[in-house]
């Protein structure tokens, strides 16, 4: 339980105690209700309770009424509606417990999302994307709905056990004594049968559908090389083992539930039958039954809703060390919803001084001491052998990597954390994999902003500055017009146009193009070098940071840096 605490946001932990007030209502609640029974019970098995100094011929005479039929009659209403208004009030609080639930969901989901964000791009280039994505869809949901949830049911189930022992004990010690007997066994024994079971195959399920996962992403991300080397029969066999595992662990898992059932049913017939023999023949045999099987059938799904709810906490278990990550994280933006229209200043020059670089502790440096300047309004090509850092390099610039020593400036503004965002806003990037949605042109050449907000006459301008605006006006839909996933249905060079069109949709003062012709064929890469180089002829203060292996592609550069391994 206290793995479970340290999980939640410190928020939810507050509110958690309100919830835990609807827990304690709930069990009072459905003990008053049982208890209501009671009088019902003595009407039908004892109908003499009418008479003497019982509690229910108090209340007989108490009441004034003539007949007892009239209030047998009147007691059978009152219960009625006692229950409906005790079902009533217990349905608003399960919505209250519900509501908790899927919040924590909603905010757990939300917090790890950032968290992986916040991490940056050497976390992302080093994790599966796929098993981010099922943490974040999937994870989240398992805890609040696997874990959290059957927790409170625990919790509500065992309180309300607590209630009605106490009860039965203070009304017939022997029921409660019997109670104690056929259902203490039987925890006993399930708590010994499935507690090293139960969480093993919790984390082979995780295991399997992780790996399913990534096979599906696989599959249709790398479609025609897969289907060129005939590699689909290979990944489906291994879709179909993990298939299997997760068949079989969530039937093992299902099996699991159904014995508290078994085992309490079976301790209820026995307990029964133990009460009948032991009752035999004496004058309160009859009702001494009533009880304890009211009880007994009270009690039964209270044990058994304890029984399966720590079989499911066990199994989805593997959550907690998971997402404790999205409850300890602080986002390194005080509103990471809200876009960041701060810009840096940048009115001279960016400077690289004594810059060393490495990804991790054991690995190679890439840079040792670089120092390099470059004035706004250059034009600055950089080339070198694959391995050289080249990419590397524009990511440190970029703000997507932080330097193991040494610091980047803007104007003499050393770039943080704290300014990175104001430095990105004045940077357009082109990239050899450009980026886009599945949505229309418009959309990913003004990409995360909302429709509404997008100023088409902009997108519109910069489509036509990266030369597709021809291609544009032949389309019935223009800039409405939907680019397939991933751009599937574009050209490699109209795809890279939109990544151009796109850094002037954003007015950058800085463009940087990461080999983004080199995919393509020799005429349509003199094609978007003529783009690029008429643009920034006509920005003069526009500066160009440009990867590229061809020397064509580098002709209109003012200087050349070469980085050798």
């Amino acid at each position: 339980m206290r793995s479970i605490l340290r999980s939640l946001p410190a928020a939810f932990r507050r509110r958690g105690l309100r919830i835990a007030a609807t827990l304690v209502l709930r069990a009072v609640l459905n003990l008053a209700g049982l208890a209501a029974l009671l009088p019902v019970l003595t009407l039908v098995l004892d109908p003499a309770g009418f008479e003497g100094d019982g509690p229910l011929a108090t209340v007989y005479v108490w009441s004034g009424v003539a007949s007892p039929r009239t209030f047998a009659l009147a007691v059978c209403g009152a219960v009625v509606g006692f229950i409906v208004l005790k079902c009533g009030v217990n349905f608003l609080l399960a919505r209250a417990e519900r509501r908790y639930i899927y919040d924590l969901y909603r905010t757990l989901s939300r917090r790890l999302y950032i968290a992986y964000h916040d991490r940056g791009l050497a976390f992302i280039n080093n994790s599966n994307s796929s098993v981010l994505a099922r943490n974040v869809n999937v994870v989240c949901l398992a805890f609040a709905a696997g874990v959290l949830r059957p927790a409170a049911a625990m919790i509500a189930e065992a309180m309300l056990f607590v209630l009605l022992f106490a009860s039965l004990a203070l009304y017939t010690p022997l029921a409660a004594l019997l109670s104690v007997v056929i259902f203490l066994p039987a925890v006993w024994l399930y708590y010994a049968l499935v507690r090293n079971r139960i969480n093993r195959y919790g984390e082979q399920e995780n295991r399997a559908q992780r790996e399913k996962s990534r096979l599906v992403a696989e599959t249709f991300r790398g479609y025609a090389d897969i289907e060129l080397s005939d590699a689909f029969p290979g990944m489906l066999r291994a879709f179909d083992r993990t298939m299997d595992e997760v068949v079989r662990t969530r039937s093992r898992e299902a099996d699991i539930g159904q014995l508290p059932q078994l085992f309490t049913e079976i301790g209820l017939a026995v307990g029964m039958a133990l009460l009948a023999a032991v009752s035999f023949g004496g004058g309160q045999s009859q009702l001494l039954f009533g009880v304890f099987a009211v009880a007994a059938l009270r009690l039964m799904p209270s044990v058994r809703g304890i029984m399966s709810g720590w079989a499911t906490i066990r199994y989805n278990r593997y959550t907690i060390p998971i997402l404790r990550e999205a409850a300890l994280h602080e986002p390194a933006s005080a509103h990471p919803g809200v876009p960041t229209r701060e810009t840096l200043p940048f009115e001279r020059e960016i400077s690289v001084r004594n810059l060393s670089f490495r990804f991790t502790e054991e690995s190679r440096e890439l840079f040792h001491g670089l120092t390099l300047t470059i004035r706004k309004g250059e034009r600055i090509g950089i080339r070198g052998a694959s391995g050289a850092g080249k990419t590397t390099l524009f990511n440190l610039l970029l703000g997507l990597y932080e330097p193991t020593s040494g610091e980047i400036a803007v104007d003499g503004t050393p770039l943080t954390a704290a300014n990175r965002r104001a430095w990105q806003n004045r940077i357009g990037y082109v990239s050899q994999r450009l980026f886009l949605t599945d949505g229309t042109f418009a959309a990913n050449v003004a990409p995360g902003v909302p429709d509404a907000e997008i100023d088409r006459r902009r997108v519109t301008e910069a489509l036509e500055a990266a030369q597709l605006g021809e291609f544009i006006a032949s389309l019935p839909l223009g800039i409405d017009t939907p680019v397939g996933e991933c751009g599937s249905r574009l050209s490699g060079g109209q795809r890279q146009r939109i990544g151009i069109a796109r850094a002037l949709y954003r007015r950058a003062d800085v463009l940087f193009f990461d080999e983004a012709t080199s995919a393509l064929d020799s005429r349509t890469e003199g094609e978007i070098n003529r783009s690029i180089a008429a643009i920034a002829a006509r920005n003069p203060g526009l500066t160009l940071l440009v990867i590229a292996h061809r020397e064509t592609s580098l002709e209109y550069c003012d200087r050349i840096i070469t980085l050798e391994k």
